[in-house]
């Protein structure tokens, strides 16, 4: 029959062997006498190399570094403190001591339980912080300009746009209609010297061809029936010393263009009914969504005003062709409107690849409207799929349905909802990237957190 210290000494090589934390036991002198065999992962020593060594030795050898025994023995009291182990380990230590009845320590048993990984994540979510801080800086900034980029390719138009802003040449904006070109040449003008100065947006498509000429030049008093008595200065007149946009150049009628390059060479302007020449300072900026050099090889459009125009071309990327963008345009537009009606809606995590996936047509300008629809009609707080127009709801690359979604599992705690929107994460950005490593980079984490999640929520992937 064992003895009650047998049964003692089984118990306590249970509990050392089944702890989670390492357990090291010293006596008063602090030689130490038992250790977990997790120390070994721990401290990069073997237990055998540990028994029977000081712990004043293995703190000159870096292994308790420092010793929380050693501080107890000193204090005479518990003491908690942080150590940094030779494997690259961050534990955090604790010493109690074990008195005899005259207050002498008998022994000294630590605790060393492993934050590594605890680090880690704060590291991860102070790398991440600062990004966001980063991030909502610079979407601060455009925000102000109305402007919410992510894509490279934007950035890059951003950047040239700012380079080109401190200039005085001409420049003519190319892409798709409601791309956004009419945004850019805002903030080109609200970025260069003119600023403070009059913007003034003509839309060429808008003005009938027959009051072209004296809606953009201007008429003297009495020059035609319904004239205004006093005359009317033109829209290039008001530009002086601002900036002229002319918005959809292409639809400029024919016989406006010989008169429009005359005023481009010459800044000078003369009202229609009148002889007197004004001088008009001001800077061109122009956008079209067509071909303008298709137009001129059909004469339908001046090749010496393409030319004049054709100073700085920068192309706006369609929305289908900056996918990045979305989802941040759409969160943007979702805000916005919330605002606007006063109300506190959010996209359930399975809208994210409809909206991705979706080609928008009608761009940034298409994708507003809609979000604006969606904010009013949405019956719920969380917008859901079925609440997209039918269009986008059957796109072929489109996102599970919220019915397949609740089959699969509704989450019924706060820990699983964040759980279901980081899994969805997770999937829509493993079908954006290549490796964990762009995953990382898209997502924020960093590549090893990457693939933790991928291996907790059994996503397959055989990115490198």
């Amino acid at each position: 029959m064992q003895s009650v210290m047998d049964v003692l000494e089984l118990e306590l090589g249970a509990i050392l062997k089944s702890s989670n934390d390492n357990i090291v036991i010293t006596d008063g002198n602090g030689v130490v006498l038992r250790a977990s065999p997790n120390c070994l992962s721990i401290y990069g020593k073997e237990v055998s190399y540990l028994i029977g060594k000081s712990v004043y030795q293995l703190e000159k050898e870096n292994i308790f570094s420092p010793s929380v025994t050693a501080r107890v023995l000193k204090e005479k009291k518990e003491v908690q403190i942080m150590q940094r182990t030779p494997t690259g380990r961050v534990v955090m230590a604790t010493g109690v001591p074990v008195f005899d009845k005259q207050n002498n320590i008998i022994r000294v048993i630590s605790f060393s339980h492993d934050l590594t990984e605890l680090e880690r994540l704060k590291e991860d979510y102070e790398k991440l912080r600062r990004q966001m801080e980063h991030y909502q800086i610079e979407m601060e900034e455009l925000k102000q300009e109305n402007i919410v980029i992510q894509s490279k390719v934007m950035q890059r138009i951003w950047k040239l746009v700012h380079r080109v802003a401190k200039s005085d040449a001409t420049v003519l904006f190319l892409g798709e209609s409601g791309v956004g070109k009419n945004v850019f040449a805002r903030a080109l003008h609200q970025n260069s010297p003119r600023r403070n100065q009059p913007f003034i947006e003509v839309n060429c498509s808008a003005i009938p061809e027959s009051l072209f000429e004296s809606e953009m030049f201007g008429y003297e008093k009495g020059s035609f029936t319904g004239a205004q008595k006093t005359g009317k200065p033109g829209l290039i007149e008001l530009a002086d010393k601002g900036t002229l946009f002319l918005d959809e150049i292409g639809e400029l009628p024919l016989s406006m263009q010989a008169k429009l390059l005359k005023v481009l060479q010459e800044k000078k302007v003369t009202r229609v009914g009148g002889i007197k020449e004004r001088t008009i300072d001001f800077r061109l900026i122009a956008s079209t969504n067509q071909n303008l050099e298709e137009m001129v090889k059909q004469g339908k459009f001046r090749q010496d005003l393409f030319y004049r125009l054709h100073v700085i071309p920068i192309y706006v990327p369609a929305l289908r062709e900056r996918k990045e963008d979305i989802f941040m345009l759409a969160q943007y537009f979702l805000e916005k409107f919330n605002q606007k009606y006063h109300t506190d809606k959010y996209f359930h995590p399975s809208i994210v690849d409809h909206l991705v996936d979706y080609d928008w047509p009608g761009n940034v300008r298409e994708l507003e409207n809609m979000m604006e629809r969606l904010v009013i009609t949405s019956e719920t707080k969380a917008i859901y799929p079925e609440y997209l127009p039918f269009s986008i709801q059957k796109h072929p690359h489109s996102a599970p349905s919220r019915q397949w979604l609740e089959k699969e599992k509704e989450p019924a705690t706060l820990k699983e909802a964040i759980e279901q929107v980081e899994r969805q994460w997770l999937l829509h950005a493993a079908k954006q990237c290549k490796t964990t490593y762009e995953m990382a980079d898209y997502l924020g984490i960093s590549q090893p957190t990457v693939v933790r999640k991928l291996k907790k929520y059994g996503i397959n992937s055989k990115m490198d």
